[in-house]
């Protein structure tokens, strides 16, 4: 008898022609994991409806029960009981970056040790500039000098805060890690970014908007500078909203196979990264229309190659990425440098599997570039990360004989993804 295990490539279904498909999308990871924060810093219970149930969520659901609160998500919506941080634990991050980044901050209002650690991977996602910037607030952190997992915070059952200067130019989530638990600290948190640009700004902008919602007092009137006053978190029940950076492949099934997709309770307004498929699905030659019943992208007869910066929204790179190398005329991404420091290199990874299928692409210091090419089968490598995933199949809707390695590390934000993915076809 043949075993199989979650590694072995995973032969992606090719569409033989239109596909016609409404999707339902589970809730977006990012908004999830911001309100479970927020509840468990909050003063009352709440409660977050259509939460994301998936590797990421559920990591941090168990973080912050490991420091004192409890979240319950055996039901669809889950209860968050806020409690006193006065436990030590041990903090799994697994791949999760918002575990690694927004808990610390929160860890430091403990009266005990929290020690956290992840998949190897994680090991070697930045965080240091976190673990600076909480000591400068006065937090105790041990990392041995590594500025990495793992590390343990040395709570005092208080954090005096105030101003810190911080470079978040490797992401966003440096400064929204900072802002999620700054009401907390006695005299709350302002924070400075000095350096390059800070990437995937929506997302800095959904913590605001977040904080705001739960009557934290944030200033952000000054650019590359964020203010938030000390005081209570009021508890506040959130509805999530679907994950359109999730919405990627399904709509870019769409693209490949000239098919109509349509992603139901597409929001009007949001600060989701992924609002910006609109514009760059029609940039691509696609037909967009957003209506009562969701997102619809219609997809052309060939796709038109496209030059864009996708500096704020660098998590739709590699589904964007798979759609270049498949458009009729040349393509250049820019502007995302930072996402060599997500779940693995992005770009380095994008171009060594793209190319492998026959793509002709150029890796820049900050982007790809791509010049029509004929694709063939093989093996595509995810590096355990769900985005490459999706890069992989999307390209399988449209060549022959494209496999897709650990096709399961796509848990980490779509619970059986690939099933799902299977029934469109």
């Amino acid at each position: 008898m043949t075993t199989t295990t979650d590694l072995d490539p995973w032969p992606a279904p090719r569409a033989t022609g239109p596909v016609e498909a409404t999707v339902t999308l589970p809730g977006s990871k990012s908004l999830t994991n911001r309100a479970l924060v927020l509840a468990a810093l909050a003063e009352g219970p709440s409660v977050v409806r259509r939460a994301l149930r998936s590797r990421d969520t559920t990591l941090m659901a168990r973080a912050l029960t490991a420091l004192g609160s409890h979240v319950d998500t055996t039901a669809e919506d889950w209860t968050v009981t806020p409690g006193a941080f006065d436990r030590a634990a041990d903090v799994d991050c697994g791949l999760a970056g918002t575990v690694m980044r927004f808990v610390p901050p929160a860890a430091g209002l403990s009266t005990a040790t929290v020690a956290f650690d992840g998949d190897p991977h994680m090991r070697t996602r930045p965080i240091g500039e976190v673990l600076t910037a909480l000591r400068g607030l006065g937090v105790q952190v041990e990392d041995d000098g590594r500025g990495s997992l793992p590390f343990t915070v040395h709570g005092t059952g208080s954090v005096p805060g105030g101003r810190v200067v911080i470079d978040a130019s490797a992401s966003s989530q440096f400064v929204s890690a900072l802002l999620l638990a700054g009401a907390r600290y006695d005299r709350g948190v302002d924070i400075v970014h000095e350096g390059k640009p800070v990437p995937s700004l929506p997302h800095i902008d959904m913590t605001v908007a977040v904080l705001r919602e739960h009557g934290v007092e944030v200033d952000d009137s000054d650019a590359d500078r964020w203010t938030v006053a000390p005081g209570p978190v009021a508890p506040v029940d959130h509805v999530i909203e679907p994950d359109l950076s999730n919405a990627a492949p399904f709509l870019a099934l769409a693209a490949v196979s000239g098919g109509t997709v349509t992603v139901r309770d597409w929001p009007a307004r949001t600060t989701q990264a992924g609002d910006a498929l609109r514009d760059i699905l029609t940039q691509l030659g696609c037909s967009v229309s957003l209506g009562d019943e969701g997102l619809t992208v219609a997809g052309p007869e060939r796709l038109s190659g496209i030059d864009v910066d996708l500096h704020d929204h660098g998590e739709l790179t590699p589904a964007i990425a798979a759609l270049c190398a498949l458009a009729g005329s040349p393509s250049h991404l820019r502007g995302v440098a930072h996402i060599r420091g997500h779940e693995t290199d992005r770009l380095a990874a994008l171009a060594t599997e793209l190319d492998a299928l026959g793509a002709d692409v150029v890796e820049h210091p900050d982007g790809l570039s791509f010049t029509p090419a004929a694709l063939h089968g093989g093996v595509f490598h995810t590096y355990a990360d769900h985005r490459m995933a999706h890069a992989g199949v999307i390209v399988g809707a449209a060549v022959d004989g494209v496999e897709v390695e650990n096709v399961a590390t796509t848990s980490k934000t779509f619970p059986d993804f690939a099933g799902f993915w299977s029934g469109l076809f």
